[in-house]
């Protein structure tokens, strides 16, 4: 095993991350060309002094990782513990469940998290390959008085748990959950940023959950613990597991199928051992496959088997009706947005169940407007079954629906210069992921195509109504604030045109008073600006109310601010073109 111990260095200039004086002043100048074009172009094209800085220290945090990874020789590593307060795991089991990578047959299909089904198996062997220390794992089912602790690694030829150390030690606290702690290699300068956004998007997807991060560092300056709260405890269904859908299964799985069925007819295998199969379409696909409704299915020879699969791909079978996904929901992803980004507006969209390759998959959008730490632009977060996903999105679904699918100057966003989210969750059954690391969803796919791009237009004309009476607010106080900035002219300039008249008495006979109360000082030049204030005012409020009934017409509520009952009589009517208010008659309570 290699150990984590700091060994001092007697030749400097052995390692590869010596850098010479020339080597230094190289790098040294190479990041200041880099900043200054980074400012030159921010520069020309007028971006905020927010996403000036943020740029800055981006550009730092990559300067300074890509050269802390020279010294590879010289790696950081950190133990990384994780604790949850779950339903824990049984003792005779935890081996078992982190120490083998299992190959099981699967007989149904299920909405699950994550990408390759490995879980804590993948950290155990990324500590096995990087650093070969083995995972410590506590454990305690809830009501259990003991819990369970393991010090394990994996045989990775084998495929087989290497148990190190084993107890059940006393659980006076009373906790239920999994504990697991891995010592792994890694480079924190760079993607601590990584981190804290991964989790982040967790915290959109997850508000009903509260779950906190604690960095410590080599001192305290470096160290922080950050913390997401939990703002509802609304949470989704549990997704549940179904039976494969007929257009959706390969060859092997038809055959894995065929032999660990337990029917004996080949109708009722068709009907049962698949979803979206009734009684009546099973006994047609037997007769077309020439065996007969009664045959038995472990009877079937190669040949048939083939034409099974072939008439199973060609046969028109009902949609999955999506009822054993789990998405997040509106309200969720709502509450997530608003909480984590702190947005001006946001606006939320679930889509309809959609159908690919026999797997039923739902998205759901929001878009918002404006909240905390938000870059200009169109910012977008893409998740898959309620997973982030971080890395490679340029080829991603979402990401080319959102800018290049979209129009967002017809909803009267600026997508260049407005602080623009876009959050997209798509869950199914089987998310078409491409590359090796499955970290973008294939953009081929024409019916989650237009998924993602009804959901995202949807939500976009919500904001476009809100943006609409935004403007029309900001241009009415606008035009108010331009009314008045100019009253004092305006006062000066009418009391000096009346103020000469009235001297030389000449006027009609129905501007006579006017002039006799210049005259006598009761109208002066602060009278008639304290009038035009007031009318300024008055038509200010008019036009808002008039503004406010043709957005809110026909959508009449009866209110009372009282609890009606026998005991009350309501007088006369007073009818305005806002409301209709009833007073209650005192004189007639019982």
């Amino acid at each position: 095993q290699r150990g984590v111990a700091n060994m001092g260095r007697v030749d400097e200039a052995l390692y590869q991350d010596y850098e010479t004086e020339q080597e230094r002043h190289k790098r040294e100048e190479k990041h200041r060309r880099e900043m200054e074009r980074l400012l030159q172009n921010l520069k020309k094209r007028k971006a905020p002094e927010d996403e000036i800085e943020q740029k800055k220290k981006d550009l730092i945090a990559k300067q300074q990782g890509a050269s802390t990874g020279r010294s590879s020789s010289r790696m950081m590593f950190y133990k990384v513990t994780v604790r949850d307060n779950g339903m824990g795991m049984k003792h005779s089991e935890i081996p078992d469940m982190l120490g083998r990578v299992l190959s099981g047959t699967k007989y149904g299909v299920k909405q699950t998290r994550g990408k390759f089904g490995l879980g804590a198996k993948m950290a155990l062997i990324w500590s096995k390959m990087s650093t070969g220390l083995p995972i410590e794992i506590y454990s305690a089912r809830p009501g259990s008085k003991t819990k369970s602790y393991y010090k394990l690694d994996i045989d990775i030829r084998q495929n087989l748990p290497n148990v190190h150390e084993c107890a059940e030690l006393p659980n006076e606290e009373g906790w239920h959950g999994a504990e697991l702690s891995v010592t792994i290699s890694g480079t924190a300068v760079y993607y601590r940023a990584k981190i804290l956004k991964y989790l982040q998007q967790i915290a959109v997807i997850t508000p009903y959950a509260e779950f906190s991060f604690d960095f410590k560092g080599e001192d305290e300056k470096n160290s922080f613990k950050t913390i997401f709260e939990r703002r509802t405890s609304v949470m989704p269904p549990t997704p549940e597991a179904t039976k494969h859908h007929p257009s959706s299964v390969d060859l092997e799985l038809v055959k894995r199928l065929i032999a660990a069925t337990r029917y004996t007819r080949l109708s009722t295998f068709l009907g049962k051992e698949f979803d979206c199969v009734s009684k009546d379409l099973a006994e047609r696909i037997a007769d077309e496959l020439g065996s007969g409704a009664l045959s038995n299915p472990g009877d079937l020879q190669e040949q048939d088997i083939l034409r099974l699969h072939q008439l199973l791909h060609e046969v028109r079978f009902p949609d999955p009706d999506g009822k054993h996904l789990s998405p997040a929901g509106e309200y969720n992803l709502r509450l997530g947005v608003m909480k984590e980004m702190r947005p001006d507006m946001v606006a939320t969209y679930g889509g309809s169940v959609g159908v690919f390759e026999g797997h039923a998959f739902i998205v759901e959008a929001a878009v918002s407007m404006g909240g905390r730490n938000v870059k200009s632009g169109i910012n977008i977060f893409r998740y898959a079954n309620r997973i982030p996903l971080l890395f490679e999105g340029g080829s991603d679904v979402i990401t080319r629906t959102a800018l290049k699918r979209i129009n967002w100057n017809s909803y009267n966003i600026n997508q260049s210069q407005d602080k623009v989210g876009v959050f997209v969750s798509l869950v199914s059954t089987k998310i078409p992921f491409k590359g090796a690391g499955k970290e973008y969803i294939a953009d081929d796919v024409q019916d989650i195509q237009d998924a993602v791009k009804s959901a995202i237009q949807n939500c976009c004309i919500q904001l476009k109504k809100k943006i609409v009476r935004q403007q029309a607010a900001r241009e009415q106080r606008q035009r108010k604030k331009n009314l008045v900035k100019y009253i004092p002219n305006v006062s000066s300039a009418v009391f000096t045109v009346l103020q000469s008249i009235s001297e030389r008495n000449v006027g009609r006979v129905a501007t006579e008073q006017i002039f006799s109360d210049i005259r006598k000082g009761s109208v002066t030049e602060d009278s008639l600006t304290e009038m035009l204030e007031r009318h300024v005012e008055r038509i200010d409020t008019d036009m808002a109310m008039e503004y406010q009934m043709q957005q809110g017409k026909g959508n009449n509520v009866i209110a009372y601010l009282v609890p009606k009952s026998s005991r009350h009589r309501l007088s006369d009517m007073l009818e305005h073109e806002v409301a209709v208010i009833s007073l209650l008659d005192r004189a007639g309570l019982v």
